[in-house]
């Protein structure tokens, strides 16, 4: 395709602009080819005729598409020329705010004038590690490839950094050195880093300066290279300077300054150590007040000063010789300020002995004042004969003093540069370097003299160097894709570097001018023209003769030869030197002599490095003669080292742009822009790519973008590469427009955008196609739809029609029989009427005669009660006048005194005390109430007590008294008497259990009335504690109405602050425990084979003694919060009522307490009705009962004659066994039969001995039994005498008389299986078998009973559970109902989307609940596994034991065994080991431990090891021995960790060990705080000799430590996946597209294979973690702080990154982005772990997804945006829009006046100015009480661990 077909219509196109210097325009007709002009649209909707030059056929340039629009590469853009550059520029600065964009190999920087939040060190460790096309440009990104490439090609750098005075060349050379100190830090911490830093501050000081262009301009050029070593750490630095302005020192022009230094002097001369220098203010001294103003506005000299001198110190400059640099500066103020005096008739000069500033000068100088005074006046003049001196005019004197002040500046200057370079350098090897050049750029003025030729001159030596390395990549690129390399014509100024330095050049004639007697700077301009006047770079001007011009690459610049000689020359008298060389101060001395050794005024060759440098391309050489060391030719020689320099380096290039002169921010002036690109070779850059094939593109990118125009048939190949080939074939028909490479396709310029206009153009006609479509359907629909309307139209009109017809013939019938039955009506109705009307006035006339009469009787009647009344009335009206006076005159007298009472009452009221009594007695009334209730509550469980046990002793009495009276009866019949009196014993008895009911009625009538009396107390104290509420709320009210809320502000604030200051001194004291960690490290690795630092001791203290205060102290330790009231009272006491009269927590806690007690009194009231209802049953119970005492009195009494018996028989068998035993034994002691027969005796024996005891344990029993009984019935006699005495065991309950029975039926039950051959059934019947066999089966229906009760209670229970449960689920129905009502009521669209959310909402927690279960049963069953591990292991070693054992050895062996097993029966957890086994313990138990062996036992297990054997120090009472095993295993564990400073499950296993031996050293340590959730067995173990609160602290360090070295490996190990897994990881396929790439994207790709990591890797990564924590047995509270700081460090690298690159803010990758933070968040729940706030971290990037998606168009879209980012800043949200960029053209960029309106709606946030965050931030850590269930003599030592030598205690 030609070019001219692409001047169509709406194409747009640069034109020349006057004051914009580029113009777009669009082309509103098709250009044709012959035509003289183009038909343009100005942006301003102006038409314009565009003229057209046929003969150069030159048609206006095309513009970029605008998906190419703000590019971060210039080379990117498909139509490569200085407008586009200009304008991409222009857009990226004024637009968007970028500074930084790429222009192939260089990094084009515009100075903003304003700080920007994108240098901090967050910002460094952003682009740290990164691919240089991968971020957004920035200065980091030059300076992180230039590190990336010396590590990886071992080959030294060069950071170029170039520009005018006031582009910004300084400010990022010093961001380019701060990045090298951060990421290159070194490694022995000799602190050179900050020596680096350190030199800035001096060298602005002596060598900046104010310009009318700049603030801090840097008058000399410097090339400083910063050496690392083979680790590439820094190691030192060396500094070389280039031409310093010494003019500057004499001479400053309008609105400009010395350098820094002088004025920084002058400011800080009222401090006492600058007395003697006899300083003023600046306006005082000519040598720097000759350009006005000598201040610079927002910059303060004294404090720029300290810092200079801070920095002097920081590079080890003594205090003695910065006195001597500061009074060398003072005496070139005051040389500049001598009076020079001319004598008359003559030139002679003289100065006065008297003038206070020479001898100010020659004191501070140590020279003599009088040789001074004579020689700056007069001069020396030697000729071969005689040596004469000869006086000076004015003008030579004014010279001199000046050369003087030069020379003694620069002397200085030198030797402050040697002297920053010594303390900069190093003895260690360097292995590589990276220089950084900071240099002036190309000047032009309109006065140029010798300062700027010297600076042009170097600026064409680097441009050539930058033109041949640009062409050299070029050519290298080409090759390496195998692209046909054809020469690219492009500038060479050789020819003019020639011009300057070839023999005879400029430079040689000015110093063959300078050599001549009487040379001038006429003379040498002649020689100039003559030489070189046909030269093609060299003119003479028209209308002068003493100037020149050379036309340099980037102007023409015209040089006045005036003071050219002078400044090449550089004289200085030798008189004057002399003087300075015998100055009695050393220093002074030693700045003049080093000339002795013709040392050149630069220290061009000092301070190199020691690396090997050659030259690319030999250098000129110089003249033929000896040239003396001029200026220039020390500048030429300084110049050619650089190169060679340079040349040896792969440079990197930095082109700072200034834009606009007025210093405005964000200002672009499109003019100075372009002389700066033309100048800095940006432009030239631009030519080079643009002459060969500038776009490039790599196959998978291309294919991806341009598949719509492609054939279904060529996408079904396989080869990509053929794909695209054809492709290009079809569209592109010149060949040359295009070049296929081995990864990448190369297009000319224009091309790519020939492709989006094809690819554009086939979306335009499918979108057509679409609409078409669309279109024809919408309006069949639309006609379809009428024609169906109007057929039901017609249907329903007709059926209307005929349907009125009828009702019209329906309703004339019925319209006459209406008038028919109306007539009738209206007739009848008129008769009617009359008659009424005639009956009404009848009766109404009879009625009115009547009430005449009765009203006349009435008011007779009224009138006496009226006149009755009345004078009643004037009576009490005289009476009520009397005491309404009265009244008034009391109201008055009482009014005054209720306004006093009222002010004493305000002043009492806002006194802290009266509050505090309102408190305190509202509590203690609550608090007495409460005791009472209890005290209530015991009495009447003691009563109810008393009274069951009185009616249980009472019936079992009256029913032993019933059984005793049957007896006598059958015994003796006849005896009347003894019956009577047993009758009247049960009459008395009856009588007191009638009085017993009595009296327990009082006593209930008595609870009653005290507990009726106590609600109505309870009742009154509520009511009184609300108008006490009230009080407090009106006194509450007044008072914070009048102090107008401060004292909530203040309490607030102070609140707020405290917090913050908590978690300061936390993270400050946890940064204390980090550095300490690293300095013993440093530690370790210096001195490794001694001993580490004692640890603190310790020392005894009674083992209840508290140790709490120590513990709550550490900050990394949470205390429990007061939440009971009384610590809240006391509180309020100790702050002072004052403020806690504001402070409302304390009546909501008081209102909690008011509730608290009502809901215990409701309690107390319901088991109140409860044991009412069990007394009722009791009562119906003991009538039960009294029949079945009778017959348990006989049970007894035949069970107890059954095991005497059957005790006597089994003593005669054992006494015959005995015997029988012992007579074998005598018999054969030696035979294996006897041996056997003895073993089965005994095992008789024992079994026997053991039923014996069994026997006889029942017969105490029963006979205890009887006992009581015997003592029951004693006592129911007197009973009514010692009620109160009688004690609660006396009485027999009912659940132990079951016992005893049971166990007396399976003792009778097992005798008659003993007896069973032996006896008949007439036996067993004559003892009463049969009776005791029908009581056993009462006795187990009564059992059966009371499980029936039991299962009917728990039924009962269960029947309210799942009513409570029918409860909640018909609350839940009728919520949906309601729910359900509500969405009825909405929108169809609405309805849906709610209910799938509630339907997600529900999903969603049946998942998690099912997880939890799931994770439950998972544990379960791990611990299940654990534990039969455990006991296999146990078994395999028994069953190993017993193998083992010999077979004659077994029985002696199992006795054996069984003792060992009654000895760990009695282990009282403790571990004994010798003192030198100590080492080995510490071995085995922790240096050479691996996780993996103790990971099948109990978790933490050396942690309990550990303290077992510490017990047991402790219980011996051996402090050594305590000290010396914490000691040992502290030291051993730090080791470990040093050792495994990268292995995550080390660290966490001894994070969880370190932690689980803190909690055991608080749990056994006595302290009650401590002790809470102990259990008896836990108490037994505590310690009880020494206190160890010191290693408590010293192990919470060490804990610290652990976890923040474990919180680094796993940062490290997740930080690079993070970006690639959270932000590039595409889960939803299809969503991403593809922009064109820049070279940058294709130049900077290391050779190694990037490692793209997905989201499933993370995620695995992040189970891996939780699961070792989790197995090792760390606290779950340390699990949480772990993944939050954890996800912290992703939302924080991840928005960091999204922040720094363009390429990623796109709707699409918002899409990506939240799906990924869904699934971690999905991670998250799944592992229990949302009460961590981790999800919370995760806000800021969830929202920065958000506003990627969210709609950017109008004040609403603002709105919404500026409500949903809350957690993101300003800065942040105006960064992302700036970013957004489009993935196709089909979206819209975010204008600039949507960003401004969102500016505008935060202007009220007071954020942060910094943009990325911290992602190195660690929130402060907290260790919290976790005691341990597991007792210590339960624990088992693994035969694995090698622990053989400790013994069980």
């Amino acid at each position: 395709m030609s070019t001219v077909q692409l001047y169509t219509k709406y194409t747009r196109v640069w034109i020349p602009d006057p004051d914009e210097v580029w113009r777009s325009a669009e082309i509103v007709k098709d250009y044709k080819e012959g035509d003289k002009s183009l038909q343009l649209k100005l942006e301003d909707e102006t038409l314009y005729e565009y003229r057209l030059d046929l003969q150069g056929n030159e048609l206006p340039l095309l513009c970029n598409p605008d998906i190419l629009v703000r590019e971060n590469d210039l080379t990117a853009l498909s139509y490569l020329h200085e407008p586009a550059v200009l304008h991409n520029l222009k857009v990226r600065f004024l637009e968007s705010n970028f500074v930084y964009t790429y222009c192939g190999i260089v990094l084009v920087a515009i100075n903003p004038y304003e700080e920007l939040p994108i240098y901090e060190e967050d910002a460094i460790y952003a682009y740290s590690g990164q691919n240089m096309g991968d971020m957004d440009p920035h200065i980091f990104a030059v300076a992180e490839e230039a590190y990336k490439q010396m590590a990886r090609d071992e080959k030294n750098q060069s950071i170029i950094v170039s520009g005018e005075s006031g582009a910004g060349k300084t400010v990022s050379a010093k961001y380019a050195m701060r990045f090298f100190t951060t990421v290159g830090g070194s490694a022995s911490k000799t602190n050179i880093e900050a020596k680096v830093l350190a030199s800035n501050p001096i060298m602005e000081a002596i060598g900046n300066a104010r310009t009318t262009r700049n603030d801090n301009s840097s008058r000399f050029g410097k090339y400083i290279e910063i050496g690392f070593d083979k680790r590439y750490h820094i190691i030192g630095a060396n500094m070389r300077t280039y031409l310093l302005e010494k003019s500057r020192v004499v001479f400053q022009a309008e609105h400009e300054r010395n350098y820094h230094i002088f004025y920084q002097l002058c400011a800080s001369s009222s401090l006492p150590e600058f007395k003697d220098l006899g300083l003023t203010c600046a306006e005082d001294f000519f040598y720097i007040s000759q350009g006005g103003d000598t201040s610079i506005s927002g910059v303060d000299d004294a404090d720029d000063f300290e810092k200079t001198r801070h920095a002097f110190t920081l590079l080890g400059v003594k205090e003695s010789h910065q006195m001597t640099i500061f009074r060398i500066i003072a005496a070139i103020l005051h040389l500049g300020n001598l009076e020079i005096q001319v004598e008359r008739g003559s030139e002679a000069c003289s100065l006065s002995s008297e003038d206070e500033h020479l001898k100010n000068f020659c004191g501070l100088l140590g020279v003599e004042l009088s040789q001074m005074q004579h020689w700056l006046c007069n001069r020396k003049l030697v000729t071969t004969a005689e040596t004469y001196v000869k006086n000076m005019s004015l003008h030579q004197v004014v010279n001199a003093r000046n050369a003087l002040a030069k020379h003694i500046y620069a002397q200085l200057f030198n030797w402050i540069v040697q002297h920053i370079n010594k303390a900069l350098h190093t003895t260690v090897k360097q292995h590589s370097f990276i220089g950084v050049l900071d240099i002036y750029g190309f000047e032009t003025f309109e006065v140029n003299s010798f300062e700027q030729f010297c600076i042009n001159y170097a600026n064409e030596k680097l441009q050539q160097q930058f033109n041949l390395h640009v062409f050299k990549l070029e050519q290298e690129e080409y090759m390496k894709e195998g692209i046909p390399w054809t020469l690219i014509d492009f500038y060479d100024n050789q020819p003019c570097i020639d011009l300057i330095e070839a023999k005879l050049g400029i430079l040689d004639l000015l110093d063959e001018e300078c050599k001549v007697p009487r040379g001038t700077d006429q003379n040498w301009a002649q020689k100039l023209y003559d030489r070189h006047g046909s030269s093609q770079h060299f003119q003479k001007p028209r209308m002068s003769n003493t100037s020149f011009i050379i036309l340099h690459f980037a102007d023409k610049v015209e040089y006045q030869s005036e003071g050219f000689l002078e400044k090449n020359r550089d004289t200085v008298y030798e008189e004057q030197i002399s003087i300075l060389k015998a100055s009695k101060y050393p220093m002074v001395a030693d700045l003049f002599h080093e000339e002795k050794g013709g040392v050149p005024v630069n220290p061009v060759g000092k301070g190199t490095s020691k690396i090997s440098v050659r030259s690319a391309r030999p250098a000129i050489k110089a003249a033929n003669k000896e040239h003396k060391k001029t200026v220039g030719h020390q500048f030429r020689n300084s110049l050619h080292l650089l190169m060679e320099t340079l040349n040896a380096t792969t440079p990197h290039y930095v082109r700072c742009i200034k834009p606009n002169d007025e210093k405005l921010p964000f200002k672009f002036d499109p003019k100075r822009a372009v002389q700066q690109l033309r100048a800095c070779g940006v432009l030239e850059t631009v030519r080079i790519s643009a002459a060969g094939f500038p776009s490039r593109w790599s196959y998978h990118d291309f294919l991806k973008r341009y598949r719509v125009l492609m054939k279904k048939s060529d996408l079904a190949k396989n080869d990509k590469k053929q794909i695209c080939k054809t492709l290009l074939e079809d569209l592109i028909k010149d060949p040359d427009k295009f070049q296929f490479g081995h990864t990448k396709i190369f297009f000319r310029a224009g091309q790519v955008a020939y492709l989006e206009k094809l690819r554009a153009d086939k979306f335009r006609a499918a979108i057509i196609m679409i609409e078409k479509t669309v279109r024809g359907w919408l309006q069949r629909v639309k006609y379809q739809r009428l024609r169906r309307a109007t057929v039901v139209l017609q249907r329903y009109t007709r059926g209307h029609l005929a349907r009125r017809l009828a009702e019209h013939l329906r309703r004339t019938r019925a319209a006459i029989i209406l008038q028919k039955q109306f007539r009738m009506l209206r007739i009848r109705r008129a008769f009617l009427r009359v008659r009424n009307s005639t009956i009404t006035i009848q009766a109404f006339a009879r009625g009115m005669f009547a009430r005449r009469t009765y009203h006349q009787i009435l008011a007779e009647h009224k009138a006496t009660i009226l006149q009755k009344y009345a004078r009643g009335w004037l009576a009490r009206t005289r009476f009520h006048r009397v005491q309404a006076a009265t009244i008034v005159l009391q109201c008055y007298y009482r009014r005054m005194k209720a306004r006093q009472q009222l002010k004493a009452l305000r002043i009492e009221a806002r006194s802290a005390q009266h509050l505090k009594k309102l408190n305190v007695g509202m509590e203690n009334k609550v608090v007495q109430l409460q005791r009472k209730i209890d005290e209530q509550n015991k009495e009447y469980k003691l009563l109810n007590e008393q009274l069951s046990t009185l009616t249980s002793a009472h019936s079992s009495e009256v029913e032993k008294l019933k059984k005793e009276l049957l007896q006598y009866q059958q015994s003796q019949r006849g005896d009347g008497n003894q019956l009577l009196s047993l009758q009247e014993e049960m009459e008395h008895l009856r009588l007191e259990l009638e009085r017993a009911h009595g009296e327990r009625k009082v006593v209930e009538d008595s609870y009653m009335q005290e507990k009726d009396l106590l609600r109505k107390r309870i009742s009154d104290l509520e009511e009184e504690n609300a108008l006490l509420k009230q009080e407090k709320e009106e006194l509450n009210s007044r008072i914070l109405c009048q102090s107008e809320d401060e004292f909530a502000r203040n309490a607030v604030e102070e609140n707020i602050q405290m917090k913050k200051e908590l978690e300061e001194e936390r993270s400050r004291y946890q940064n204390l425990v980090k550095e300490y960690s690293s300095l013993e490290q440093r530690y370790d690795n210096l001195r490794d084979e001694m001993t580490i630092i004692k640890a603190p001791g310790h020392r005894r203290n009674p083992s209840n003694q508290s140790s709490l205060e120590s513990d709550s102290n550490n900050p990394s330790i949470s205390s429990s919060d007061i939440g009971d009231t009384d610590d809240v009272i006391q509180q309020v006491e100790e702050i002072g009522m004052e403020k806690a009269a504001m402070d409302m927590t304390l009546f909501l806690k008081l209102q909690k307490r008011v509730r608290e007690l009502e809901l215990a009194r409701k309690k107390l009231q319901t088991q109140l009705e409860k044991k009412e209802q069990e007394s009722k049953k009791s009562q119906v119970i003991e009538t039960n009962t009294m029949t079945s005492e009778q017959e348990d009195f006989a049970y007894n009494s035949l069970k107890r004659q059954e095991l005497e018996s059957e005790n006597k028989k089994l003593k005669n068998e054992l006494n015959e066994l005995r015997k029988a035993i012992a007579d074998r034994a005598t018999q054969n002691n030696s035979s294996n039969d006897v041996q056997d027969s003895y073993n089965l005796l005994l095992n008789h024996l024992k079994a026997a001995n053991e039923e014996l005891e069994v026997r006889k344990e029942e017969v105490l029993i029963l006979r205890s039994q009887i006992m009581k009984a015997a003592q029951q019935k004693e006592m129911g006699k007197n009973m009514l005498k010692e009620r109160e005495s009688i004690p609660s065991n006396a009485s027999w309950p009912n659940s132990d008389r079951h016992v005893d029975q049971e166990d007396a039926i399976e003792a009778y039950q097992g005798m008659c299986e003993t007896n069973r051959k032996t006896e008949d059934w007439g036996y067993l019947n004559e003892d009463g078998e049969l009776g005791l066999a029908y009581q056993g089966l009462k006795q187990v229906a009564r059992l059966l009973e009371a499980q029936l009760q039991d299962q009917r209670r728990k039924h009962e229970e269960e029947m309210e559970g799942l009513r409570n449960q029918l409860d909640a689920m018909q609350e839940e129905l009728q919520k949906q109902q309601q729910a359900s009502l509500q969405t009825l009521q909405l929108s169809p669209e609405v309805q849906v989307e709610l209910g799938l959310q509630q339907e997600i909402t529900r999903l969603t927690n049946e998942n998690l609940d099912l997880k939890e279960l799931v994770e439950k049963l998972e544990k379960n069953e791990k611990k299940l596994k654990k534990q039969l591990k455990i006991y296999m292991k146990k078994v395999q070693d028994f069953e190993a034991s017993q193998t083992t054992l010999p077979a004659d050895r077994r029985p002696h062996d199992s006795n054996m065994q069984a003792a060992v097993q009654r000895k760990e029966k009695d282990f009282q957890g403790m571990l004994e080991y010798y003192k030198e086994d100590e080492p080995l313990l510490i071995r085995n138990l922790i240096t050479d431990l691996k996780p993996q062996a103790v990971s099948a036992t109990v978790p933490c297990l050396p942690a309990y090891i550990l303290f077992m054997c510490l017990r047991h120090a402790d219980y011996i009472n051996d402090d050594q021995k305590v000290h010396s095993l914490l000691t040992s295993t502290i030291n051993g564990i730090k080791k470990v960790l040093k050792k495994h400073h990268d292995d995550f499950e080390m660290t966490s296993f001894w994070l969880a060990n370190v932690c689980r031996l803190l909690h055991c050293l608080k749990q056994y340590s006595g302290d009650e705080g401590f002790m809470t959730q102990n259990t008896p067995k836990q108490n037994e173990h505590c310690l009880k000799n020494f206190d160890l609160t010191e290693y408590r602290q010293v192990l919470s360090h060490l804990s610290i430590q652990i976890y923040q070295q474990l919180i680094n490996i796993a940062q490290g190990i997740l930080q690079p996946m993070t970006v690639s897994a959270v932000l590039e990881n595409e889960s939803i396929q299809g969503l991403s597209g593809v922009q064109p790439m820049g070279y940058r994207k294709y130049i900077s790709n290391s050779p190694e294979a990037d490692t793209s990591y997905s989201l499933d890797n993370m995620i695995r990564q992040l189970n891996t973690f939780h699961s070792i924590m989790c197995d090792q047995g760390l606290d779950p509270e340390i699990v949480q702080q772990v993944f939050k700081q954890i996800f912290y460090m992703i939302n924080a690298v991840t928005l960091n990154n999204l922040l720094l690159r363009k390429d990623v803010c796109s709707w699409s990758t918002g899409m990506q982005l939240r799906f990924n933070i869904s699934q971690l968040e999905e991670w998250l729940h799944g592992k229990n772990l949302q009460q961590s706030g981790a999800a919370q971290t995760l806000v800021p990037l969830i929202q920065a997804a958000q506003l990627l998606q969210l709609k950017k168009k109008t004040s609403e879209d603002a709105e919404a945006i500026c409500s949903l980012c809350t957690s993101l800043t300003t800065q942040q949200i105006v960064k992302i829009l700036n970013l957004y960029t489009p993935v196709n053209e089909f979206e819209e960029r975010v204008t600039v006046a949507f960003i401004r309106n969102i500016q505008m709606h935060l202007q009220e946030r007071n954020d942060p100015p910094q943009l990325l965050l911290d992602f190195k931030h660690v929130f402060p850590v907290s260790f919290p009480f976790n005691p341990s269930s597991i007792t210590m003599d339960s624990i088992h030592l693994p035969a694995s661990l090698n622990l053989d030598f400790l013994n069980k205690v």
